[in-house]
Parts: structure tokens; C-alpha cells; sequence
């Protein structure tokens, strides 16, 4: 990122974001960069002073960037820049605010993407057939690395040296089927919490252990904005967040470094070296088991919208599902209505003999 000689200002208004507004750490950094983008543009054109930046300059720094970016990074740009000038305008950084009527893009109206409840199912026993698989596997190489070591032990003239040397192969052969299975115990229960609740990528990487209340089925979720709110879960997801915890969990802890464990020690989900998982990981395990499961290709938001498009098929009340998703507006989620009234012309036209 190119740096700026209004890095102070953009510093101070993002602090100002940050303790103010609550937004996530997320919005922030884009909102950064966005700034920092902007104000290095009229740098180059010998800009020196906030002062000296107009309403046309505005105009003509969205005409450069809408070149390169769609319309949805447009709006959240547009955004951050009048954000920055009403702050700079009322605290007295800047004598006017040029973009106090800078236009937004408007944001064609497109309805998300979702599987249908089939195929969240196939996708769903996919993952889950593949923990069975890969347990049955890990059971033969355990039962062969036996099997070995009791051959190797009846032949009298073999050194005890040599018989280590015979063994260390089965029991890395053993340690990685152990890794495998956990793994995939680990993608089931990601898939299964993802499913069953709804929530977003990043409140999933962050949940710690302590976020999960089994007796009572539910989450608690942390949010845009630091915003909490519990979320219930099924059986299914139960069933696989148990097994991950009492079985996959611990053996992917114990590749993890001193230093790692010591900072992942309350994560609930954990990367093959043992710390706390990311978001590129989690979305890399959504897009795999689409593609194992023969559905279409979804990411984490995918299966997100997928979820509140099944709860209100199911009869849910679209303030319930507002809740349960985390949205400060009725009106996002509202979005999944029009997914299910979509759904039902298209089963209509194909199953009503006058449609």
C-alpha cells in the first residue's frame, strides 16, 4: 500500500471509525486502503493540501477507479471518501466537505446464490461419509503397522536397531492417517455449523470453544461491529462439533508449535499446523466439498444465504431470521425472500399444467 502525506488524517479518522462507529477490523483496513488509494491519486497530480480537493476531483477519481472495479467496490469506496471528508469537514481539518454530494453507485439488485435443500444435504453427507472413509483407511495402515511389528519380532537374528528403523515408517504412515481423519472431522463439523446456522466465515474463525453451549444447543456469535447474539444449531451439527472436539481437535493440537498452541489454546477450529484456522483455509474446505459432492461450486456466504433461504422455506419469521444472521436491516434480509418466491415460479412453471 502506497503511503501518503495525509496518512495522519487517514490515521486519525480511522481511529475515529474504530472507537465511534464499531466497525469490524475488516471494513477498517478497506476503508484504509481506499482512503490511502484515493488521496495518493490527487498527490500525483501535485495535490498538497485537503483544502485544495473539489467536488470535480471527486468526480473525476471515481471516473478513474470505476475502470477497474465493479460498482459494489465502487459504492464501498464512495463511502469510505465521504465518510472522511464529513469527518475532516467537523473537525476542522478541512474549511468545506466536497463530498457531501458525491453520488453512491447504485448496486444492481442481484439475488444470491443458493443450493437447494437436496443438495445441501448431498454435500452435507459427503463430508460426512468421507470421516467414515478416512477412518476405515487409517484402521487397515493401523492394523498393518501391527502386523509388521509382530513380524518383525519373531525374526530372531534382526537387531533390536534394525526393528526401530522397521517401525518408524508405520508410525509416521500412522500419525498421518491420524492428521487425515481430524482434518476431515474438522471440514464436517466447519460444513455442518456453517449450514446450521448461518453464520459468516469470519465469526466462524474466530469462535472459540467456549462460544459453544451444548445443553442448550446455541452459539455465541460475535458480529460486525463486535455485535453478539446467540444462534441455535441442530443435531447433526452437534453430533459432528463432538466428534471434532473429542477426537480431530487433539490430534491437530499436537503438531502445533509452543508458541502456536499457547495462542490457539481456546479456538474452536484449528489449521493442520495446529493454530487457529483462517478464513482462506475455511472457504479452500467449502469449495473442495462442493466439488466432492458433485453440487454447485458455493463459498462460505453461499451456503450462508442457502441457510436463511431453507429456514424461511421452513415457515421461519423473517425478524427470526434477521436475528439469527446478524443483519442491522430487515431489508438485507429480505433478499432471501425473493430467493424463495424465484424458487416457487420455477417449480410452479414446471409443475402446474397451466403455468
Amino acid at each position: 500500500m502506497s503511503s501518503t502525506q495525509f496518512d495522519g488524517d487517514i490515521d486519525s479518522f480511522v481511529s475515529y471509525l474504530k472507537s465511534n462507529r464499531g466497525l469490524s477490523a475488516n471494513t477498517l483496513k478497506a476503508y484504509r486502503a481506499d482512503l490511502t488509494a484515493c488521496l495518493h491519486l490527487f498527490e500525483l497530480r501535485g495535490v498538497t493540501d485537503l483544502n485544495e480537493i473539489t467536488l470535480d476531483d471527486l468526480r473525476s477519481w471515481m471516473a478513474v477507479e470505476s475502470r477497474d472495479h465493479a460498482r459494489s467496490s465502487m459504492a464501498r469506496k464512495t463511502v469510505a471518501v465521504r465518510g472522511f471528508f464529513a469527518w475532516a469537514y467537523e473537525h476542522g481539518v478541512t474549511n468545506t466537505d466536497p463530498a457531501a454530494t458525491l453520488m453512491t453507485p447504485s448496486i444492481p439488485s442481484t439475488l444470491p446464490a443458493v443450493l437447494t435443500e437436496s443438495q445441501a444435504e448431498q454435500l452435507l453427507d459427503v463430508a460426512e461419509q468421507a470421516v467414515a472413509t478416512n477412518q476405515y483407511k487409517g484402521d487397515g495402515g493401523a492394523a498393518a503397522a501391527s502386523g509388521s511389528g509382530k513380524a518383525a519380532g519373531k525374526t530372531a537374528d534382526k537387531s533390536a536397531d534394525t526393528v526401530n528403523r522397521s517401525e518408524a515408517p508405520a508410525r509416521a504412515d500412522k500419525r498421518d492417517n491420524a492428521r487425515v481423519v481430524a482434518e476431515s472431522q474438522r471440514n464436517a463439523a466447519i460444513l455442518e455449523l456453517l449450514y446450521a446456522t448461518g453464520i459468516r466465515v469470519a465469526e466462524l474463525v474466530s469462535m472459540d470453544i467456549a462460544d459453544i453451549d451444548f445443553s442448550n444447543r446455541t452459539i455465541k456469535v460475535t458480529g460486525k461491529g463486535n455485535k453478539q447474539r446467540v444462534v441455535p444449531f441442530g443435531l447433526p451439527a452437534q453430533r459432528a462439533l463432538e466428534t471434532w472436539l473429542e477426537q480431530g481437535r487433539p490430534v491437530l493440537a499436537r503438531t502445533a508449535t509452543d508458541a502456536v498452541k499457547s495462542r490457539a489454546a481456546n479456538a474452536l477450529f484449528l489449521g493442520a499446523r495446529g493454530g487457529r484456522i483462517d478464513q482462506r483455509i475455511a472457504r479452500d474446505i467449502v469449495h473442495r466439498a462442493a466439488r466432492e459432492a458433485g453440487v454447485p461450486d458455493i463459498s462460505p456466504h453461499a451456503l450462508r444465504h442457502s441457510a436463511a433461504t431453507h429456514i424461511l422455506d421452513g415457515g421461519a419469521d423473517l425478524r427470526e431470521v434477521q436475528e439469527m444472521l446478524g443483519h442491522s436491516s430487515l431489508k438485507t434480509t429480505q433478499r432471501y425472500t425473493h430467493v424463495s418466491i424465484e424458487q416457487l415460479k420455477n417449480r410452479y412453471g414446471q409443475a402446474f399444467p397451466r403455468a
